[in-house]
């Protein structure tokens, strides 16, 4: 969580993006993603980034993720050019499980790749989806698992280098109305509850301000940040989240999200 004793503006950012721009195509006929973003996340923040199709969400995460490289600008991760795998885990759409694959396979993989010693992964596996609610899970194959149950297993495994940094692509887009609420609640809870610094992309305004600390709307032609709105409801891990989405607070910040991002 970040430091009480350090003001907000003198915090060490995790990610730090300066002017930067994504293009893409051919130097005669370049596409630009992205162009002249800015954008500090410090530590223990969960930032939002919402906007419609082709504004560049998912082009600016994967700039903080080191999948891409921007064309121009400084970009930044806890004062190093991002790379993959640096200190940062992905959630993305679709689980992307390794189908031929245990559950406890497909984190044993995980755990594998980041050095930790054959003896320790049946322990952190047990522990990983206890996290996750998915206790006794690991042998199950991964095509057994319902939708929701699949992106848990990739949540466990983005949690598996306990990474300080979480970037979550649209991770709830492809599931039903239900769970999607339920992983809403569970990830808004495991973010307070271990301090994580997480981007999540989404084009939902419900989504934006129940999960997000802060969020940023963004809009295309080209993709920029084009708004900021603080969300001030309560983040305490014993927090009723149902309670929190029938608050008035809540409709209000949503009504005002929507009222931005319509605009």
């Amino acid at each position: 969580m970040p430091r009480t004793d350090v003001p907000p503006g003198q915090q060490v950012a995790v990610v730090d993006l300066t002017d930067v721009a994504v293009r893409y195509g051919t130097a005669k006929q370049p596409v630009t993603a992205l162009e002249g973003v800015d954008l500090r996340i410090h530590a223990g923040e969960f930032v939002v980034l919402v906007g419609p199709s082709g504004c560049g969400k998912t082009s600016l995460l994967r700039v903080v993720a080191g999948f891409e490289r921007p064309a121009s600008g400084r970009a930044r991760v806890r004062g190093a050019l991002p790379r993959p795998g640096a200190g940062a885990g992905v959630v993305f759409q679709q689980p992307r499980l390794f189908p031929w694959r245990t559950v406890g396979g497909n984190l044993g993989f995980a755990l594998a790749r980041i050095g930790v010693p054959r003896a320790e992964r049946p322990r952190r596996i047990v522990e990983l989806l206890e996290r996750v609610g998915l206790p006794g899970m690991a042998g199950r194959r991964t095509w057994e698992l319902s939708g929701g149950q699949q992106q848990r297993v990739a949540l466990a495994r983005a949690l598996a280098a306990e990474p300080e940094l979480l970037l979550m692509d649209e991770p709830f887009a492809a599931l039903d109305a239900l769970t999607r609420e339920r992983l809403q609640e569970e990830v808004r809870v495991l973010a307070g509850r271990l301090g994580m610094t997480v981007l999540f992309v989404t084009h939902s305004a419900e989504e934006a301000v129940l999960l997000g600390s802060r969020v940023l709307v963004m809009a295309a032609g080209p993709g920029r940040v084009v708004a900021e709105l603080p969300v001030s409801l309560a983040r305490e891990s014993d927090t009723d989240v149902s309670a929190l989405r029938s608050s008035p607070e809540f409709a209000r910040l949503r009504g005002r999200l929507t009222e931005i991002m319509r605009g």
